[in-house]
């Protein structure tokens, strides 16, 4: 079976970061966060941190979790 990525645009505020790294965490999956050509591992703070949090960010999942789907959701921006 071929494995899906899921991509969600978000938008993320310095005081959500931790948050959302958390969350990111509890998935047993990789993650990664990316604005233009800069790509970080959603589960690093620092890296979270180092993207530009102006702009709306796409968050690529390589797996599924009811739970961050929903957070994420939550996190959504219109294109």
């Amino acid at each position: 079976m071929l494995e899906k990525n899921l991509k969600h645009i978000i938008k993320l505020t310095p005081g959500q970061v931790d948050q959302f790294v958390k969350e990111a965490s509890k998935c047993d999956f990789d993650i990664d966060i990316y604005y233009n050509r800069f790509t970080v591992d959603a589960k690093s703070i620092l890296g979270v941190f180092g993207l530009d949090l102006t702009k709306a960010l796409t968050v690529d999942c390589h797996g599924f979790d009811e739970g961050f789907e929903n957070y994420l959701g939550s996190l959504a921006t219109a294109c």
